[in-house]
């Protein structure tokens, strides 16, 4: 569904994002760990934002959406000086837009040991 982009921003998010009437589509706060709640990649914010958005992109799926339909993420980091990484990131699994409005929040610790970043999403189809 196409949504308008508003503003200009500098990064790899948008400023904010208008949307047509449409089914929204909410996505708790996911972190990375597998299916038998094992941290991935602990401490590596790359590797954990890699794994936070296969696994946003298969909820997506299920509900007949893809993260081209995101409008909105926010990320909770443990380390602020990590941020550069999880953006490079969110640029290559947004690749060129359009990108969703993105808020990051500095957080003291996350659900386990080892979890550095977690991310929820809202989407519109």
């Amino acid at each position: 569904m196409e949504h308008q982009v508003l503003g200009k921003s500098s990064g790899s998010y948008s400023l904010g994002v208008a949307v047509p009437a449409g089914r929204l589509i909410f996505i708790s706060g996911t972190v990375a760990m597998d299916d038998d709640g094992r941290v991935i990649a602990s401490g590596d914010v790359g590797k954990q934002a890699r794994a936070i958005f296969k696994k946003i992109g298969a909820l997506l799926a299920e509900a007949g959406a893809t993260l081209k339909d995101v409008v909105k993420i926010t990320a909770f980091v443990t380390d602020m000086s990590q941020y550069s990484r999880f953006a490079s990131v969110r640029k290559e699994v947004f690749g060129d837009g359009p990108y969703p409005a993105s808020a990051t929040v500095l957080v003291s610790g996350l659900v386990a040991e080892g979890l550095v970043v977690e991310v929820e999403a809202i989407a519109v189809v």
